[in-house]
């Protein structure tokens, strides 16, 4: 039997589900989910193997103005996606109209050369009326190759959206062995999971002033654990206060869930140590953002 393989790049506003989706697919948390807006920094890749197919999924961050430098790099890194892949996913909310981000992005999408997909997620949020006027309204923008309504957080007809993507990709290799599921290292995994437990935890105190620099990962002789050690960055010495809490109780916290997070990605028990780092205004400053993993070269 043949086997069928593809890229398929999920774009979208910030907080449409792109990685939740991205995460049921997977049946594992590989990009992190958080009710703020542009979470996803970098291009994610999960790779989907079955007997038959290979899809690899690129998760996107959230195209939005940007307002920094770390805003450009977000953006650029979306759209150099949409330039590199098979197919295109474009996720919008069923609950949220149709805005100027939405249409700056169609706009990008008319000159794609590849099938584009209009994937409403959200679908439990709506009645079912409120729906079609979605679909109307979004069809009346440009001629999309199927549209597909879906709830990534319940699991509503996100099988039959991969179907489809099968059915759209050509014969091909097979880019990863069968039980890879993301092309990013353990380490990059790790940070994105503590900065994760950062934004869910701190709310809207330390918005997104946060970075993680995984520093080591080395297994204890002595105690059989994965001893990690990483650093969290922020761009103000209030933010530092807050992310360390009373008496180091937030940083507790934040550690504590981040590690049962990263045991369940690696099986294995894990001592982690966090520090916490001022670094001000590391968002604009394009030395800081390559040493945290934002580097132009990766698009």
């Amino acid at each position: 039997m043949s086997f069928k393989s593809g890229f398929v790049a999920i774009v979208g506003r910030p907080n449409v589900g792109k990685s939740t989706f991205l995460n049921h697919v997977m049946g594992q948390k590989i990009a992190i989910m958080s009710d703020k807006a542009q979470t996803t920094r970098n291009k994610i890749q999960g790779v989907y193997t079955t007997e038959n197919e290979q899809i690899v999924f690129v998760d996107t961050p959230g195209i939005h103005k940007p307002k920094t430098a770390l805003g450009d790099y977000m953006v650029e890194a979306a759209y150099s996606a949409i330039r590199e892949v098979d197919a295109i996913i474009f996720m919008v909310a069923a609950d949220e109209a149709r805005g100027k981000g939405d249409d700056m992005i169609i706009e990008r999408l008319k000159n794609a050369s590849v099938p584009v997909f209009l994937v409403i997620n959200k679908i439990d949020k709506v009645r079912p009326d409120d729906l079609l006027a979605v679909i109307e309204d979004y069809s009346s923008q440009m001629d999309f190759e199927e549209v597909v309504p879906i709830s990534a957080l319940q699991g509503n007809n996100t099988s039959h959206l991969v179907d489809t993507l099968v059915e759209h990709i050509d014969e091909g290799p097979q880019y990863f062995p069968e039980d890879v599921i993301t092309d990013h290292p353990e380490r990059f995994l790790v940070s994105e999971m503590i900065r994760e437990k950062v934004l869910q935890l701190t709310r809207e105190e330390v918005p997104h002033s946060v970075a993680v620099v995984t520093d080591s990962m080395k297994r204890d002789e002595d105690t059989g654990k994965m001893h990690i050690m990483a650093t969290i960055v922020v761009e103000r010495a209030s933010q530092k206060g807050i992310i360390i809490g009373k008496g180091g109780s937030m940083l507790k916290k934040i550690g504590t869930l981040a590690r049962k997070d990263i045991e369940a990605m690696l099986g294995e028990k894990v001592y982690l140590e966090l520090w916490v780092k001022v670094k001000k205004d590391w968002r604009d400053k394009r030395f800081d953002l390559q040493d945290f993993g934002y580097r132009k070269d990766d698009y």
